[in-house]
């Protein structure tokens, strides 16, 4: 078993369904490293989001924005290094983004979003690595319905490709950290023991 040396901090990004727990539990157990999950189970308003995005597209944006706030500010005190399961940068630069450009969050909605955001991510320590999961739809789709999650059945096509250029976009432009993308739709580093070597190597070096 690898220990971690300096303490650091590793953040896994990628579309629903690419695979960022599954990774969060594969990097947690062979460096010893702590996990901070996305708050999914504990958002009040994911279902009825779902169900009715127009109308709780911004309560659910911003409950995930204060807890990824509050996730950041623990991560950071935290003596270990740690890994963290969705940023807050892709619930701005992806998610609430695409719902105001799908017309399910008012201008003046979005503007009092973004100026939170942009307040917020001042104060923010930036990840010492950040891991790009890039994920072709029929991946996540494909995920998406073996993880049998209700909530996510339902997903349009068109919102799921939407979010990937979205994530594509956002990623061309992300320069606060040092970067690492795994091709899901390649590398297998759950089951295939040379893509595993081959993703243990290449985080080791930021470890």
């Amino acid at each position: 078993m690898i220990v971690a040396g300096p303490r650091k901090y590793i953040a896994i990004a990628g579309n629903i369904g690419a695979g960022k727990s599954t990774l969060v539990d594969f990097l947690r157990y062979r460096f010893q490293l702590t996990p901070f999950f996305e708050p999914n189970a504990d958002n009040p308003f994911l279902v009825p989001f779902y169900d009715d995005m127009e109308r709780w597209a911004f309560h659910s944006q911003i409950f995930f924005l204060t807890h990824k706030f509050r996730l950041h500010q623990q991560l950071t005190d935290h003596p270990g290094t740690v890994v963290q399961d969705r940023t807050i940068y892709e619930d701005a630069e992806v998610f609430a983004e695409l719902l105001f450009r799908m017309k399910k969050m008012s201008r003046s909605e979005y503007e009092a979003y973004r100026s939170l955001y942009e307040a917020i991510v001042r104060t923010l320590r930036p990840p010492d690595l950040m891991i790009y999961l890039r994920a072709e739809v029929r991946t996540v789709r494909r995920r998406i319905k073996l993880r049998g999650r209700p909530e996510e059945q339902s997903l349009p096509l068109a919102y799921l490709k939407r979010l990937h250029g979205l994530y594509e976009d956002w990623f061309t432009r992300y320069d606060r950290s040092p970067t690492l993308v795994i091709e899901v739709d390649r590398l297998d580093y759950i089951q295939d023991l040379v893509d595993r070597i081959e993703v243990i190597r290449t985080i080791e070096k930021y470890l």
